[in-house]
C-alpha cells in the first residue's frame, strides 16, 4: 500500500514540473512586451538625450524636407545618442512628416526609439501681416493650431510625449508676434481639460517653452497674475537661456578679465566659455528662485540653448568675437555635461543648419547653429563621434558624414578669435 502511494505523490510531482517547466517555455516563447515610457521617465534622464530639430535644407520652408530626408537626419541624430526630438508647430508639414519618419523606422526595426516634443506656435492678433499688430488679442488661428497638435498626439501617442504651448510667445522682444500669459494659459489648460477627460493620454506633459525672463527670471514687467496661474498650469517648465546672444546685449560675462590676459589663447577661451555657462545656470536659478517664491515645485528643463559656429553680424569678427566651431564645442559639452550631471534635458538647438533662418543673409548667425552643416559634414562639436565611426554607412543628401576643415584642427584654429580684454566683470547672479 505504501508503495501505491509512493508511486501516486512521484506522479504528480513530476507532473507538476512538467507543468511548469511548459508554462516557463511558453512564457519565455511570447514576445516581450515593451514598458510605454512616459515624459516623466524621459525627462532629465541621461539615456535619453533631447535636441531640437528643423531638418530644413533649403533657404526656404516652402521646400519641405520629404520623409526620406527626415529618417535620414533622424538615423543620424539616433546614432549619436539623440532619443527626443523638438519641433516647432504643426500648421506646416513639417512635424507630421517628421512623425511618420520616426513610426516608419519604428517599424522597420524594433529596437529603435525615438520621441517628440510637439510644439504648437502662437501668435498675437494680425502677426505676419500688414495689419496692426494687437499684443492683447491673439490670432484666430491659434485655435486651429491647438487642434492638429491634439489631432497628431492622438495619432502617434507612442511618440508624442510632451505638447509645448507657443515658441518664445511671451518674451517682449518677440515683436512680430507675441502674446500675453492669459493667452498661453488658455491653451494650457484647455489641453489639460483633455487630459482629464482622456481625448489626450494621460501621461502627456504640456508645458510653454519660452526665455527665462518671460518665466519670472527677468524683470518685474514679466510677474503677472495670468504667469503665476501658467506655472501652476504645466507639467514643467522649458526655459530658453543663450548666453550667446549677450555676448552682445548684455555682455557682463564675457571676456578676458584681469589676470587672465595672461593666460594662453586656448585657455583664454577656455575660462570665457566656462562663465558663459555660469551666466546661463544664473538664469536658469533665477526661474527657479521665482517659481519658489510662489510656492511651486516643478521640473525645470532647458527647452533651448545652443552657440552658432558663424556670424557675419553682432557676434563675428567685427562683433563680440563669439562665433566659431571651437567655442560652439566647447559650449555644446559644458551644457551637455551640466545639464545630465544634473539631470535635467537640454534641448540643445540645434541639430543642422537651416539656411532659411536668415535667408537674405547667407553669413548671418540663425543659419548656422547645427551640429552638423547642411551637407552633413559634422562640426568640430561632433569630430570625435566620427572618429569612434558611429556614423558610418549614414549619409545626408548623399554625403557621407565627415569633419569640417577636412578634421584639421590647426585649419580651424586660424578662425578662432579671442575674446574682448575688459578691465572688471559684474557677473550678476
Amino acid at each position: 500500500m505504501k508503495l501505491i502511494v509512493k508511486i501516486a505523490i512521484l506522479a504528480i510531482v513530476t507532473g507538476l514540473a512538467i507543468s511548469c517547466g511548459q508554462a516557463k517555455q511558453k512564457k519565455q516563447d511570447q514576445p516581450q512586451i515593451k514598458k510605454e515610457v512616459t515624459a516623466k521617465d524621459i525627462l532629465g534622464n541621461p539615456k535619453y538625450l533631447a535636441m531640437s530639430y528643423g531638418g530644413y535644407r533649403k533657404n526656404t520652408r516652402d521646400i519641405q524636407p520629404t520623409v526620406e530626408e527626415f529618417k535620414e537626419d533622424i538615423k543620424i541624430l539616433f546614432a549619436m545618442g539623440i532619443r527626443i526630438l523638438r519641433t516647432y508647430n504643426v500648421r506646416l508639414p513639417h512635424a507630421s512628416n517628421v512623425l511618420k519618419a520616426i513610426r516608419e523606422l519604428k517599424k522597420e526595426d524594433a529596437d529603435f526609439e525615438m520621441y517628440v516634443m510637439l510644439g504648437a506656435w502662437i501668435d498675437c492678433k494680425n502677426a505676419w501681416t500688414d495689419q496692426p499688430l494687437n499684443h492683447y488679442e491673439e490670432s484666430e488661428y491659434n485655435a486651429e493650431e491647438i487642434d492638429r497638435a491634439v489631432a497628431l498626439t492622438r495619432e502617434y501617442p507612442d511618440i508624442v510625449k510632451v505638447i509645448a504651448v507657443g515658441n518664445e510667445a511671451m518674451v517682449k522682444w518677440t515683436t512680430s508676434y507675441y502674446v500675453q500669459p492669459d493667452v498661453i494659459l488658455k491653451w494650457v489648460n484647455h489641453l489639460q481639460h483633455l487630459k482629464k477627460e482622456s481625448t489626450l493620454p494621460k501621461d502627456l506633459w504640456i508645458t510653454s517653452s519660452d526665455n527665462f525672463a518671460s518665466w519670472g527670471g527677468g524683470s518685474n514687467e514679466y510677474h503677472v497674475k495670468a504667469l503665476e496661474d501658467l506655472i501652476k498650469a504645466v507639467d514643467y517648465l522649458s526655459i530658453h537661456t543663450y548666453p550667446m546672444h549677450d555676448t552682445h546685449y548684455n555682455p557682463t560675462f564675457w571676456g578676458v578679465f584681469g589676470k587672465e590676459t595672461e593666460l594662453s589663447s586656448l585657455e583664454k577661451i577656455d575660462v570665457a566659455m566656462k562663465r558663459a555657462l555660469t551666466y546661463a545656470i544664473s538664469q536658469r536659478d533665477s526661474v527657479a528662485s521665482y517659481i519658489k517664491g510662489l510656492g511651486v515645485n516643478k521640473p525645470i528643463h532647458i527647452g533651448e540653448t545652443g552657440w552658432a559656429s558663424a556670424s557675419n553680424g553682432f557676434y563675428g569678427p567685427e562683433g563680440s568675437k563669439a562665433t566659431d566651431e571651437y567655442k560652439e564645442a566647447l559650449f555644446h559639452k559644458l551644457m551637455r555635461n551640466w545639464t545630465e550631471e544634473n539631470n535635467l534635458s537640454c534641448f540643445y538647438f540645434e541639430a543642422f543648419d537651416e539656411p532659411w533662418k536668415d535667408a537674405q543673409n547667407p553669413g548671418g548667425s540663425e543659419n548656422h547653429f547645427g551640429l552638423f552643416t547642411v551637407d552633413g559634414k559634422a562640426k568640430y562639436a561632433l569630430w570625435d563621434l566620427v572618429d569612434d565611426g558611429i556614423f558610418k554607412g549614414l549619409t545626408r543628401n548623399g554625403n557621407p558624414i565627415t569633419k569640417t576643415y577636412a578634421g584639421n584642427k590647426e585649419d580651424l584654429l586660424l578662425e578662432v578669435q579671442l575674446p574682448p580684454v575688459k578691465k572688471e566683470i559684474t557677473l550678476n547672479h
